[in-house]
């Protein structure tokens, strides 16, 4: 798949080999996974599809039906916004397995590719298990949910050989079973542009896959334009919502991995509604000019630190909404500087009373106020000055000499 994976069983079983065997067992099957749903092997079940102009049923195995068929229901769920075929998009984009040339397409090229890219022209069935395109050049690219499906058949797998307590996570994405002896296993979420050096979340879960979908981590530059790897199938263009990364809870990581891409796509409103309306536990970071920040349901909604609500529509109010998220960040972070500015002038005007108290000085009144004290000259006198001025008595003596 392009990417790393690790598996961590806790309290495994004890018999002889086991560790080695099952290992052997794993990348049997992650090479399985590959040989079915990679787009990067040309012999794979769904390179194989991909090339084929065949308009008829096209015979898969039963994972990859069942995958597209998953995708597909996302797909109806979402309103387009995920779409497996979006392959030629990507592709183009620079995202996909031909050669990273970075450029951006012209509306024109956009236009011609967006004829052969649409779910409604894909169908699965899985029995018996069969792919269909009603257009010759459809390309399916599985790479935002076959990762999920990857991480699920990795914990059946390890529950067949008798491990309980595992985390297995594939690229990012992760699903757990069990335990660490009674306490739950954390899975990290990461702070966007920090370069995985830090992390915003460690959330505890426990017989649950969590999926992240973000811009900061594939992507390239045009002067001052960023184009994300996440490619909206409605626009034919990498998205420009501002979402910088978006975490999913479900009981499968496929589910997860599918709805974090697809939730990435349409944007904090709409995918605060969609997470409300399919009850997912989702956190979704906005990125601004001033820093991030972030909305939640379920039971991530604990890390959020804006109320999106889901009843908000239009430009306007979604602007609105993040200004005053972001205002609300800047009076968190001046808070600490205020609070010390009124400790240290309390501190200054205390100093002050205790000298006036312990220079047997009475406070009568402050300077020009109502009880200052006047001489019989009529000078007002500070009794905190040490020399007070004679000018306003001078002053006088002249006008009264001229």
């Amino acid at each position: 798949m392009g990417t790393t994976y690790m598996v961590k069983v806790h309290s495994p079983p004890v018999e002889a080999d086991w560790e080695s065997e099952t290992a052997a067992a794993i990348d049997r099957e992650l090479r399985s996974v590959n040989d079915q749903m990679s787009t990067y092997l040309k012999s794979s079940e769904l390179s194989q599809f991909n090339d084929s102009d065949s308009t008829e049923w096209f015979d898969v195995s039963a994972d990859t039906a069942g995958v597209v068929a998953a995708a597909l229901d996302l797909s109806e769920k979402t309103g387009g916004a995920f779409d497996v075929t979006v392959g030629p998009l990507v592709d183009r984009w620079s995202f996909g397995a031909g050669e990273r040339t970075n450029d951006v397409p012209s509306e024109d090229e956009l236009e011609e590719l967006k004829k052969s890219v649409g779910y409604q022209h894909l169908q699965s069935r899985l029995d018996p298990p069969a792919l269909k395109k009603d257009i010759a050049g459809l390309r399916v690219d599985l790479s935002s949910i076959a990762k999920g499906h990857g991480v699920d058949r990795i914990v059946e797998l390890l529950k067949r050989r008798g491990a309980e307590n595992v985390f297995v996570e594939v690229g990012g994405e992760v699903r757990v079973a069990g335990d660490k002896s009674g306490d739950s296993w954390k899975v990290g979420i990461q702070q966007p542009d920090a370069g995985g050096r830090e992390l915003l979340v460690a959330h505890k879960i426990r017989d649950a896959a969590m999926a992240t979908s973000g811009d900061y981590r594939n992507f390239f530059e045009v002067g001052d334009q960023r184009y994300s790897h996440t490619i909206d199938p409605r626009t034919a263009r990498p998205v420009t919502n501002g979402l910088a990364s978006v975490s999913v809870i479900t009981e499968t990581c496929m589910l997860a991995d599918g709805w974090a891409t697809a939730l990435n796509v349409v944007g904090q409103e709409e995918a605060m509604r969609l997470a409300r309306e399919n009850e997912l536990s989702v956190l979704v970071v906005q990125r601004l000019n001033s820093g991030f920040v972030s909305s939640g349901t379920g039971e991530l909604a604990e890390y959020a630190d804006a109320d999106v609500s889901a009843d908000v529509a239009g430009a306007d109010a979604a602007t609105t909404k993040a200004e005053k998220s972001e205002a609300k960040t800047f009076t968190q972070r001046m808070a600490p500087v205020l609070l010390m500015t009124g400790l240290t002038f309390g501190a200054v005007l205390l100093a002050m009373a205790v000298g006036v108290i312990f220079g047997r000085q009475a406070i009568s009144g402050s300077c020009g106020g109502l009880n200052a004290k006047v001489d019989e000259d009529g000078v007002s006198r500070c009794t905190m000055c040490s020399t007070p001025s004679e000018a306003c008595q001078e002053l006088r003596d002249k006008m009264v000499e001229k």
